[in-house]
């Protein structure tokens, strides 16, 4: 079952947290590499449907940062979903370069030896 939602019926059903967050998951909309987890707040979750491009909220810096702002690594939007609870964001992007700050694909490149 898929519903479809406009961005203002998708935004109210967002549960964020009580700092005013929500997680939000990048994945390869090509590929279905999951590429990174960052922080939104409304207005960045807002910002990201009005323009498609991935914007996030920095914990560290307190401010807002569209990915790819200084390095142009941008991400695209293709689709972005909420979980069936409204506390996770899933956002399938067109990656350009790495997602991640180190210069890898994905930031999930360290893998447990089990």
């Amino acid at each position: 079952m898929t519903q479809t939602l406009s961005a203002q019926d998708l935004i109210s059903r967002v549960r964020f947290d009580a700092a005013g967050l929500v997680p939000a998951v990048a994945q390869d909309a090509r590929t279905g590499a999951v590429l990174m987890m960052a922080w939104m707040n409304e207005e960045a979750l807002r910002l990201t449907l009005e323009t498609r491009q991935a914007t996030y909220w920095s914990r560290s810096r307190s401010a807002l940062w569209r990915k790819g702002e200084t390095s142009g690594h941008v991400q695209g939007l293709e689709e972005l979903w909420i979980d069936c609870d409204g506390d996770t964001i899933l956002m399938k992007v067109s990656q350009s370069g790495p997602a991640c700050h180190t210069g890898a694909s994905t930031c999930f490149f360290r893998k447990a030896a089990l």
